[in-house]
């Protein structure tokens, strides 16, 4: 089963569908089933329309953009801690070392999700 909408959706439409659908880790095709088998891993067709999803291969871009994200909202968190308190070196690490690994890990599988969103929607393949 494909999507029915696809050919009557501008490319704009379907681009934010695609990321509308893979922000929420969902099939890119039909938004019901889900597109990760795991934290990260994706599914290599979804149980509901049986769109191949393991055929996109979104390796590389989600964690730059998780990275590119995250380094912005930390620094611009450091930058106006150290502005605003003055903190000790040990305090700065303290804070910023887990907040950072926790905002990567818990950015990163959306963020893969849309970078799968856009794929389908620009019918990228492997």
């Amino acid at each position: 089963m494909t999507d029915a909408h696809a050919p009557q959706q501008s490319r704009g439409s379907r681009l934010m569908t695609g990321l509308r659908r893979g922000f929420r880790r969902k099939c890119p095709n039909c938004g019901q089933g889900f597109a990760f088998g795991g934290y990260l891993k994706l599914r290599s067709e979804c149980d509901v329309c049986e769109h191949p999803i393991g055929e996109y291969r979104c390796d590389d871009a989600p964690p730059y953009f998780t990275i590119f994200l995250v380094g912005h909202i930390v620094v611009s968190g450091a930058l106006a801690m150290e502005q605003s308190m003055s903190p000790s070196m040990t305090l700065q690490l303290v804070v910023w070392l887990p907040t950072t690994v926790v905002l990567c890990l818990g950015i990163l599988p959306f963020v893969k999700g849309a970078v799968l969103g856009t794929q389908w929607a620009m019918g990228i393949k492997g």
